[in-house]
């Protein structure tokens, strides 16, 4: 899914140049992508979508089917994962969770806590006294584990295994399962461990993580002789831009969970991936503004930037794309740049030498009016955007459906049909 599907490439090709750029999404292709992941994963393992990675609407019905709910971060995301997939179960994760949050958290009746500190722990408890409805209120303690055996050298991003302000020192992890368990607060209930430890994994260091993170977790409720029902071992599955052909192995990923959940029979482990569900599904596609030459290299200005699609600028990397060559007559009395070598960069409209969002493409003969569609644009992208620098216009949005294909509850409307 790099390369545009044929129903991304038709939409990038059809739209007018004011209509651009546009983020695509092929709802097909992600629902086909989120069921093999959803076949791969064993009976005792559940899947929710980190919400985060790409909160858009449309795309958290999409997967409704196909996970067991959703993992939010904010009192936002909790609003609006509420609104977009009406009663699916909610985990209410991130640090710094404010009062006001956990309160309309409580009273919406969310059905987990990850815990990211003893003074959260102590607020949710206060909080849940007063607001819960008198249940008692599930709770995932967030410990900050160390992982030994290399299992996160690999990793682009980092959580867990030294200083960062997510989760709890495994020192406190006695302190923590006492409170909840000897009656400090009858309110609350110790549900499981939560341990999100690294981003950008592969499949043999995801599961030593989470063999790492079970084994744990069953030695400290062994340790205190209570019992532990649900281990969260997080997410961060590896999604490599640079190798976008490569794709992270859920079928050994899954085997190897199938193992992990056979030795603790009656333990439930769940997961929470969101950059690797809907990365693929998403195209960013742009117009070629301007092709010039400066110092020897040639530049392609296109339409927006790095302010809609931030994460070539964020990690550091070449953003994967398709040139798409326009047939239509080129509409205007001045000539038409051209590229004279075969190697391109791509840049767009922003005022700083950072807003690259290719470097050396080939595209021999790319001129003003192409098209280019970036692949790979499916999470952490528009959201994590900084869309108001220079203030230029928005993109538009475009969700693209196959005729016969479900909405899967989507607002009538919200789904654009291709033809197949």
């Amino acid at each position: 899914m790099t390369a545009p599907t044929d129903r991304v490439r038709a939409r990038a090709l059809a739209l007018r140049s004011a209509g651009l750029p546009a983020y695509l999404y092929d709802l097909t292709a992600l629902r086909e992508h989120a069921a093999r992941i959803r076949a791969a994963l064993p009976a005792p393992v559940e899947l929710y979508y980190a919400a985060k990675a790409n909160p858009e609407p449309e795309i958290l019905a999409a997967l409704r089917p196909y996970v067991d709910g959703y993992e939010v971060s904010s009192g936002g995301e909790l609003a609006h994962v509420g609104t977009s997939v009406p009663g699916a179960p909610l985990a209410f994760g991130g640090p710094g969770k404010t009062p006001d949050e956990i309160v309309r958290a409580l009273e919406t009746g969310v059905e987990r806590f990850h815990v990211e500190s003893v003074y959260e722990l102590r607020m949710l408890a206060e909080l849940a006294a007063r607001h819960g409805g008198g249940r008692r209120v599930a709770v995932l303690p967030r410990f900050n584990l160390p992982v030994g055996g290399g299992a996160l050298d690999g990793s682009s991003l980092a959580m867990g295994g030294r200083p960062t302000p997510f989760g709890m020192d495994p020192e406190q992890a006695d302190e923590v399962v006492a409170l909840l368990t000897d009656g400090t607060y009858p309110q609350l209930e110790l549900r499981g461990v939560h341990a999100h430890l690294a981003s950008g994994l592969e499949a043999p260091e995801q599961l030593a993580v989470a063999e790492s993170v079970v084994t744990w977790a069953v030695r400290l409720a062994g340790r205190h002789r209570v019992p532990l029902s649900e281990v969260t071992i997080g997410g961060g599955m590896a999604v490599d831009y640079a190798a976008p052909e490569r794709r992270f192995d859920w079928a050994a990923y899954g085997a190897g969970l199938a193992r992990l959940a056979a030795a603790h029979p009656g333990l439930t482990l769940r997961i929470e991936p969101g950059r690797a569900l809907t990365a693929y599904c998403g195209w960013y596609a742009t117009e070629v503004l301007d092709v010039k030459e400066s110092h020897g290299e040639e530049f392609a200005v296109v339409r927006g930037g790095t302010h809609h699609l931030r994460t070539p600028a964020t990690k550091g990397h070449d953003q994967p794309c398709t040139v798409l060559p326009s047939d239509e007559p080129w509409p205007h009395p001045w000539p038409r740049s051209a590229a004279r070598g075969d190697r391109v960069t791509l840049a767009g409209q922003l005022c700083t030498p950072k807003d690259v969002l290719c470097r050396d493409v080939p595209a021999p003969g790319l001129r003003a009016g192409d098209r280019v569609v970036f692949g790979v644009a499916g999470a952490y992208a528009w959201n994590i955007s900084h869309h108001d620098f220079l203030m230029h216009p928005r993109p538009g949005f475009h969700f693209l459906d196959s005729p016969g294909d479900p909405a899967q509850g989507l607002a009538e409307g919200s789904v654009e049909e291709e033809a197949a």
